[in-house]
């Protein structure tokens, strides 16, 4: 009896979203959409019950917050990491061929896979969620009064971690109706949120009475008011403060327009396949193989995993009253470990600032130390950029061979070759497996350089790539679905 047989009762009565019947008009699908978006937003203002919550303590996933999609102290304070992490796994397991599932054309094994992957989503958010409430002191719980009871800390940490574990699951059923009612993926949609509010913040903040954090826009409105001193602007110290991240934030705003500039303009960069039908004649078509083909998602992956690693170290270091040099050193804020300053943790953490870097402009650390960072960070983020793209493409049917068997159902054929799978399978192989590598690796070189520059709101170089690239496939989709929708027969032509 194979694993699928043990497992089928459990995986195939996993709680699911049903799927629409039919077709979904665009407006409803907006709605959809708009009412899971305000409904994310709502439940990360909601503050977990019976938190000690000091907002100066920080994230837990630092500048992967945003990524992630969490917010700390709140409902969703795990936001999308369960979710990505579990796909990490099931990717491993199906590069490496231990499932034995034919997702493509078995449809009891799809089902097995769906359940699969929520399962190992629920198993991921306890993973995460136990050690944040118990370990490490990172959600700290304090006693409070319930309907006259006194709840003691034990309780509250209980409590803590349900509601931690609510919202995993909430975020979860979330990107399922996005996915089956909605447009574009839910993943997606909360990175976008996510990003785009620390992009709006770091453009339009104006600081509170007494208040020192400032936007851009604010920043320059003090500058030209002489509210902020920078020194004569032509001398070495001035340009120097005006292109800083502390201060007029030109640097910033330059990379962040740059990294914009280039993914639209690497989504645009494609090989097209020319098609034609076999069957009516004079249609004709083509298959465009983009410079991005696996998309940045991937990079979520590979960044999940950095995430994942620096969350491991914390809480060994908090655990066990600190780690042996070589493994990690960290700097400490309320008696918890925030960054690390040394050791293997330090050079496996990625760079995320100008500071942690320019050695010139007082980084901490020596110059042989920086560069090993940058090396590692670059290596890491390259390698697993292209590994992980492969994945990608392998596990959601965009290889070769899945392509092939769709362009060949439909009907369509490469002009000039026999009208054969294996045929159109293998002018495909000249392009998808390359093109995908590449663009792998480009992004991840996209995303060091990002973060190493520094981005208007301090957000992550990644991130900022994700909500791009995602905002762009979001408008080529809400462009198709009206489309379909002014023109019914070719939704028909498509499939309903």
């Amino acid at each position: 009896m194979s694993w699928k047989d043990t497992a089928e009762p459990v995986l195939v009565r996993m709680p699911a979203v049903r799927r629409p019947e039919g077709h979904v008009p665009f407006k409803r699908k907006l709605m959809w959409t708009g009412g899971v978006l305000v409904l994310y937003f709502y439940l990360s203002n909601i503050l977990l019950f019976g938190l000690n919550f000091d907002p100066n303590q920080g994230s837990i996933y630092g500048q992967f917050s945003s990524i992630l999609g969490a917010n700390q102290g709140s409902i969703m304070q795990l936001g999308i990491g369960p979710i990505v992490t579990a796909s990490i796994v099931l990717q491993l397991l199906g590069g490496a061929d231990l499932l034995g599932l034919d997702t493509q054309n078995n449809p009891r094994d799809q089902i097995l896979y769906q359940g699969l992957q929520k399962l190992l989503v629920l198993v991921m958010i306890c993973l995460t969620g136990l050690p944040m409430v118990f370990a490490g002191n990172f959600l700290p719980a304090q006693s409070v009064n319930l309907f006259g009871a006194q709840l003691g800390v034990g309780v509250v940490q209980w409590l803590i971690f349900a509601q931690i574990f609510v919202g995993g699951v909430l975020i979860l059923f979330m990107d399922e109706v996005i996915s089956k009612w909605g447009v574009g993926s839910g993943i997606g949609l909360f990175i976008i949120a996510g990003v785009s509010q620390r992009l709006i913040g770091g453009l339009f903040t104006f600081p509170a009475i007494g208040g020192q954090t400032r936007g851009f826009f604010a920043t320059w409105i003090g500058i030209i008011l002489g509210d902020i001193p920078t020194g004569p602007i032509l001398a070495a110290d001035g340009l120097q403060f005006v292109f800083s991240n502390e201060g007029g934030m030109i640097l910033p705003l330059i990379t962040t327009v740059l990294i914009f500039v280039v993914v639209v303009y690497a989504e645009s960069v494609r090989v097209e396949i020319p098609l034609s039908n076999a069957r009516v004649k004079g249609a004709r078509g083509r298959f465009p193989v983009k410079l991005i083909y696996a998309s940045v998602l991937p990079m979520i992956l590979v960044r999940a995993l950095q995430a994942n690693i620096q969350f491991l170290g914390r809480i060994l270091y908090s655990q066990l009253g600190g780690l042996p040099p070589w493994l990690g050193t960290y700097a400490t804020r309320g008696g918890n470990p925030t960054q690390p300053t040394g050791g293997l943790f330090y050079y496996m953490a990625p760079i995320q600032s100008p500071e942690q870097w320019m050695w010139w402009a007082g980084a901490s650390q020596e110059i042989w130390q920086i560069f090993i960072r940058i090396g590692v960070d670059l290596t890491f983020m390259v390698i697993g950029g292209a590994i992980f793209a492969v994945f990608w493409v392998e596990t959601t049917d965009m290889g070769p061979e899945a392509t092939a068997q769709q362009i060949h159902n439909s009907g369509m054929q490469i002009p000039g070759f026999r009208q054969n799978v294996g045929v159109i399978e293998k002018v495909l192989e000249r392009y998808i497996p390359q093109v995908t590598v590449i663009g792998g690796a480009l992004v991840g070189l996209l995303a060091v350089m990002a973060n190493m520059l520094g981005t208007i709101g301090q957000v992550s170089g990644t991130g900022l790539l994700l909500t791009v690239s995602i905002t762009y496939k979001l408008y080529e989709e809400i462009a198709e679905e009206q489309l379909m929708e002014m023109h019914p027969a070719m939704r028909r032509m498509f499939g309903d």
